[in-house]
């Protein structure tokens, strides 16, 4: 049996001239075609001396060539390591002394830039892949490859097939390696909870630097053999264009706001979909019901991230339970413990923690911060909070950084955030702690509004009826949006950090 990820993902096509993708200008690539492609990028790579377990940094825009090249790392071996395009050279420097790549591609703009600060870091090989630009990686089309059949390199099972760094909100950031296996494992599981079949077509407006756009959609769509709109980016505009030609979306809960927003985004263009997707952040109980007024389709929220992949989810078929994640996915183990790695009783809410053939190998050259990552029988501790319900549903309720602790009570930000966004003119909130002489941290509330007739005494006396008082918010902060990362998650560090010197005397 073969381990290597792209046999795994191409071992259910029957058909290869079956369309795997079709682009926003309605180019259509068949599965044959990325498989030529991809193979063109393993040979020229191989011709590089870029071997298996060396280090491939991309920072390239959302593109058929960028997950060519994604593919074509695969069947070499080589380990993909995906950035944000977005990251400045100042930033890269730390990204590419980290993983120490053989290799960098980057986009004929950034060339000249990305080449200096290479050869200053000792990494001589920099390309782009672009098809006619001189830089390229990829031949020209008019070149014939030697190659066309590159077979897949062998791997064992744990061999790292990516490398994505984490976000980075408490120092540097780090590199989760995950393997061949966990990410087949946690494709096919994901493929067979949301019943993926080759008769699915997925919109895919997500970024490609990510897990959610990288694995959970393409991999679901090769593994069933289906096929997928290839957009650039998310745009209300495209997304109402092409959503009649498909069957499945998967987004951040703000693509799903933003579709709600306007006013073409009605049931009859979603008349083909039997399944919406929401991940990467909370789904809001407001957002979930008005999809349902509108579409007659329910979202499916879940819950994953970098170093584990999907780990619960909603059913397809069955209760999507407002305000939970849903079940533990697959054969993966989830549990919630105390802060001695007790388990704690239903509904009681404590340090979520999972273990599985998804959870990743470890962070690069870390090895002391991975031991300290994982318990000691083996379960890896996510940094979430949250509990359980007493039939298995699991239900979030913030990050264990975000945690308050006023006056020697915990504070969950989620409860609070929930009932402020309750209230009429409320657009969204962020709960956040922040330093106070008395309290140690002082609750505060950070408030998008839109048209809020409420007084911040007025929502006190609200919060009141709902809340224990030590729960209520010292002062209430308004601004025009809340800071947020590529995914759509709310940087409460951001907030705490612009705010920490609020209650100074």
């Amino acid at each position: 049996m073969s381990h290597n990820l792209y046999e795994i993902l191409t071992a259910s096509v029957k058909n290869k001239e079956k369309t795997f993708l079709i682009t926003e200008d309605e180019n259509t690539l068949t599965y044959q075609d990325i498989d030529l492609l991809s193979a063109r990028i393993a040979e020229q790579l191989n011709k590089l001396g870029i071997v298996k377990g060396d280090r491939l940094v991309a920072q390239v825009p959302k593109s058929v060539e960028a997950l060519a090249l994604y593919l074509g790392c695969l069947r070499s071996g080589v380990i993909f390591v995906p950035l944000n395009p977005a990251f400045t050279l100042n930033e890269l420097q730390y990204y590419l002394e980290n993983a120490e790549p053989k290799i960098v591609i980057c986009t004929p703009d950034a060339y000249a830039g990305i080449t200096t600060l290479a050869a200053n870091l000792g990494i001589n090989i920099v390309r782009t892949i672009e098809v006619n630009d001189e830089n390229s990686l990829i031949p020209s089309p008019d070149i014939e490859p030697e190659n066309l059949n590159f077979l897949p390199v062998e791997v064992a099972q744990n061999d790292i097939a990516v490398m994505i760094y984490t976000s980075g909100t408490t120092g540097k950031p780090k590199g989760a390696m995950l393997s061949h296996h966990n990410l087949a494992v946690n494709g096919t599981a994901l493929k067979n909870c949301w019943n993926f079949s080759e008769n699915d077509v997925l919109l895919h407006s997500l970024p490609i630097f990510h897990v959610h756009g990288l694995f959970f959609a393409t991999h679901c769509v090769m593994l069933s053999g289906a096929s997928m709109l290839f957009l650039p980016k998310f745009s209300v505009d495209t997304v109402i264009e092409f959503l009649p030609q498909a069957t499945v979306m998967m987004g951040v809960p703000t693509y799903y706001t933003r579709l709600l927003a306007d006013s073409r985004f009605q049931k009859a263009g979603c008349s083909q979909m039997r399944l919406f997707v929401s991940g990467s952040a909370p789904l809001r109980e407001e957002t979930f019901q008005a999809f349902k007024t509108r579409t007659g389709l329910e979202i499916l929220e879940r819950y994953g991230m970098s170093e584990t992949g999907v780990n619960t989810s909603n059913p397809l078929q069955g209760e999507r339970r407002l305000g939970t994640v849903g079940l533990p996915l697959g054969k993966s183990e989830l549990r919630i413990v105390d802060n001695n790695n007790l388990p704690l009783p239903p509904e009681q809410v404590g340090n979520v923690q999972v273990k599985g053939e998804n959870v990743f190998a470890g962070y690069w050259r870390m090895p002391e911060k991975t031991k300290a990552e994982f318990t000691n029988d083996g379960f890896f501790k996510t940094g979430d909070l949250g509990k359980l319900s007493v039939d298995g549903y699991v239900s979030l309720v913030g990050r264990a950084k975000d945690l308050i602790i006023s006056g020697g009570m915990n504070v969950y930000p989620k409860e609070v955030e929930v009932c402020l966004n309750e209230i009429a003119g409320v657009g969204e909130s962020a709960v956040i702690g922040l330093p106070h002489a008395d309290f140690g941290e002082a609750v505060t509330a950070v408030i998008v509004s839109d048209n809020l007739e409420m007084s911040d005494r007025e929502i006190k006396v609200y919060l009141q009826e709902k809340l224990a008082n030590y729960k209520i918010p010292k002062q209430f902060l308004s601004i025009d949006s809340l800071p947020r990362n590529t995914m759509g998650k709310v940087q409460k560090n951001i907030l705490r950090q612009k705010y920490q010197d609020l209650y100074k005397s």
